[in-house]
């Protein structure tokens, strides 16, 4: 099913808007030239997270040395801070947010040539390490000035499949 969520021009750059696509309240958002596209479902406890904040990977190569990436930004769930790439829904350790206890550890200074990266993370480019969870995305295009998002019997069917899983 192809549902039409507004004109190109019903968004401006950062806007979002959140519609229902059989039954499933998806989040539309457009960054710069682009529209992305997620379940408003936190994939972590089920937050609304198209709700969240929106805003650029900030990427540090060390000390004193941080910028904006221009890539697709992150969207923070407002309930506990998981962060995602809207672009694939993969997660990303959130910023601290929520009651977190306060723990102790042993702190050591080491020459930047002695640290490692830790035994079986893959950390991106950015550094980030992937987060256990992946946000559903929802294809969406623009077509002749109209925003388009589709949810095909396919994704329904396997969707299903998934919640009965779950």
């Amino acid at each position: 099913m192809r549902v039409v969520v507004g004109k190109v021009s019903d968004f401006a750059n950062g806007d979002r808007k959140i519609v229902e696509v059989n039954g499933k309240s998806i989040g539309v958002f457009r960054v710069d030239d682009r529209f992305y596209a997620l379940r408003n479902r936190c994939p972590h406890q089920f937050g609304p997270l198209c709700m969240g904040t929106l805003a650029p990977r900030a990427i540090s190569g060390g000390p004193g040395d941080v910028r904006l990436d221009s890539g697709p930004p992150l969207l923070a769930c407002p309930w506990h801070g998981w962060e995602y790439d809207i672009a694939t829904g993969q997660s990303f350790m959130g910023p601290g947010r929520g009651n977190v206890p306060a723990l102790a550890y042993d702190v050591s200074v080491l020459p930047g040539s002695e640290l490692l990266p830790a035994e079986g993370a893959e950390a991106r480019t950015d550094g980030r390490v992937p987060g256990p969870y992946v946000a559903e995305t929802v294809p969406v295009s623009v077509e002749q000035d109209y925003v388009v998002v589709e949810d095909s019997p396919a994704r329904r069917a396997g969707d299903a499949r998934n919640e009965a899983q779950a």
